[in-house]
């Protein structure tokens, strides 16, 4: 959001300043005006399409695995209970219903805390994941608007309209990969 409303001042300062905006690829400008160079990119989809992120993503969710595995499998033994209560209707004492029922309860509570849990440290290595990542997009950003003398790199969600020629969301992507591959 933070990012969404500095491109759009950006992109209204510049506006009302009288800035003429053009692509990286325009010609020179009529003597006594000033040009901007600007670029757009989607920074959401750079970031998530690094190979970087990609493999760390599947690292996370490979790592993940064996909880979502024993997750599933205590669910699995929850139905069971469940199934074994159901065929037991009027066949079991008071006491043994209950019993049956308090260890649906507890397998039930346990397979919440499983699950809030696996979730919870699930989405805290895919936000680090995401927080390195998106840091060192935001570094190169500005090292490629100096490498193309770019006075202004805007993000696609803050843009309205873009005209072609002026994404750069795919060059972003290889020039990440090249400075950061994936290990």
């Amino acid at each position: 959001m933070r990012s969404f409303v500095l491109s759009a001042v950006a992109v209204c300062a510049a506006a009302l300043m009288g800035l003429s905006f053009s692509s990286t690829a325009m010609a020179q400008a009529p003597a006594g005006s000033t040009v901007t160079k600007v670029a757009v990119v989607n920074f959401q989809n750079a970031v998530l399409s690094t190979a970087e992120i990609q493999k760390a993503l599947k690292d996370i969710q490979i790592k993940y695995k064996p909880r979502q595995d024993a997750l599933q499998k205590g669910q699995q033994e929850l139905s069971d209970i469940q199934t074994q209560l159901n065929a037991s209707q009027g066949k079991l004492s008071q006491a043994g219903e209950a019993d049956l029922q308090a260890r649906g309860q507890r397998k039930q509570t346990q397979l919440q805390r499983l699950n809030d849990d696996l979730q919870a440290d699930f989405e805290a290595d895919r936000d680090e994941a995401v927080r390195k990542a998106s840091t060192r997009m935001q570094e190169l950003l500005k090292k490629i608007a100096e490498e193309k003398g770019l006075d202004l790199i805007v993000d696609s969600a803050a843009a309205p309209f873009v005209k072609s020629g002026i994404e750069i969301t795919d060059q972003v992507v290889a020039a990440y990969d090249k400075a950061y591959p994936a290990k």
